[in-house]
């Protein structure tokens, strides 16, 4: 697809994600919980000092649940595009449930968690189209659709006081559709591309955390988890064939050229992260952390399509005044801050031109825990704010920007649900 088409794209109403979307397996809508993406994403060496919250991003860090929690969230988006591409403009609002988790501790030392999310959804559909004399006019039709969700079980065991290890297993459900189509005119066929992903596929990230606490009531911590394994039926097909279209927008009298299919693993990339923190107990922590995502070879629209090796950095942390001070709420308020760079895994180039352009991505985020009324600091349920200002994308090569505004809320309870009560 060119990059007029993509410009296209913002003048149509039916913008679903970012024009980026077309791309393979679409907008990744993937992340973590809200009190973590608050802090530019910071998780693989990030352990809650309280007992309420559960790590999936690193599932060896969490050797403080005491706690069942149970925790709901979702996220506002909002996408404002420009290009030099006819001086285009547009924007995008969307709401969708973002992380649905339960977790608890099985003993002292065996934490369990289990939850939903989101992976990525492409929704997109973009006509172009132009003259070529005679009383001839060419329409090529873009548009895709889909969505892949994610079921995650995770479980956390500190082997010491200071080590500890983890595992999560990742379940990956969802189909993707991208679809091209050609017509004249002066033609009544049209012609039909189509590349479909099915998927049913498991993977396993395993992860690992050391924390060392000093005299003085500091800590360092280290992490680091790596995503392997990938294993399932993920088919990908591809169908070329010509057609008529009903009023319903459905195939009749269609004649079948070209057809395969075969499994593809490389849609779920592999990936690694390390991170280093460091913190006071109960009062602040600042952590930073390095992703990366290998890149792999797919299928587009019956075409090899190339994803880049990726990469990530990412700083943030959080500061509470005085959880004990009932006198202010706003001291026992958490302050969240970060920031992260990506380098993206697609790079794109303009019809009729030799020079590729990386897709990449920073942004800044800052959040906050709003502890309910009646919490205390044995059982700190509450409500996460997150905001995410950022950037995607360039205009350069009449490619698109993408300024983007993220609003995200979630709700923890914490208490315990699932232990014995004792009585004298």
């Amino acid at each position: 697809m060119s990059f007029i088409a993509l410009g296209a794209l913002l003048k149509a109403q039916s913008i679903g994600n970012s024009p980026y979307a077309a791309y393979g397996i679409g907008d990744v809508k993937y992340d973590n919980t809200v009190d973590i993406t608050s802090m530019g994403g910071v998780s693989t060496a990030y352990i809650n000092d309280f007992n309420n919250k559960f790590n999936f991003s690193n599932p060896a860090a969490n050797a403080n649940l005491g706690l069942t929690t149970f925790n709901i969230e979702a996220n506002n988006e909002n996408n404002f595009y420009s290009s030099d591409y006819q001086d285009m403009k547009s924007t995008k609002h969307s709401n969708y449930l973002s992380n649905i988790s339960l977790a608890f501790p099985i003993s002292q030392k065996v934490k369990f968690g289990l939850g939903y999310q989101p992976y990525s959804s492409k929704t997109y559909d973009i006509l172009v189209s132009k003259d070529l004399g005679n009383d001839t006019r060419q329409a090529n039709r873009f548009h895709g659709k889909g969505t892949l969700s994610t079921v995650q079980a995770a479980i956390s065991y500190n082997l010491t006081k200071d080590f500890a290890l983890g595992l999560r297993s990742n379940f990956y459900f969802g189909k993707l559709y991208d679809i091209e189509e050609l017509t004249y005119s002066n033609a009544e066929l049209i012609s039909g591309y189509e590349t479909s992903h099915k998927i049913k596929s498991f993977n396993f990230t395993a992860g690992t955390t050391y924390q060392k606490k000093f005299e003085n009531d500091r800590k360092l911590t280290l992490g680091a988890t790596y995503t392997f394994g990938t294993t399932g039926n993920m088919t990908t097909a591809y169908k070329a064939s010509t057609y008529y279209l009903s009023a319903a927008e459905e195939h009749q009298n269609e004649t079948v050229l070209e057809e395969k299919s075969f499994e593809d693993k490389n849609l779920i990339p592999q990936e690694a992260s390390i991170g280093v923190g460091f913190g006071h107990e109960g009062k602040w922590f600042y952590g930073s952390q390095f992703d990366f995502k290998k890149g792999e070879n797919s299928e587009f629209l019956g075409k090899p399509f190339k994803y880049e090796n990726a990469y990530r950095v990412s700083a943030g942390g959080w500061y509470l005044p005085n959880y004990n001070n009932f006198r202010n709420y706003f001291s026992r308020v958490i302050y969240r801050f970060g920031a992260y760079y990506e380098k993206g895994n697609v790079n794109l180039a303009p019809l009729n031109s030799t020079t590729s352009t990386n897709v990449n991505q920073f942004a800044i985020t800052a959040g906050m825990t709003l502890p309910f009324a009646n919490a205390n600091i044995n059982r700190m349920s509450g409500i996460d704010l997150g905001l995410e200002l950022g950037k995607r994308g360039t205009k350069e090569n009449n490619m698109i920007n993408q300024n983007f505004i993220n609003v995200k809320i979630g709700l923890n309870f914490a208490d315990k649900w699932f232990m014995k009560r004792q009585y004298d």
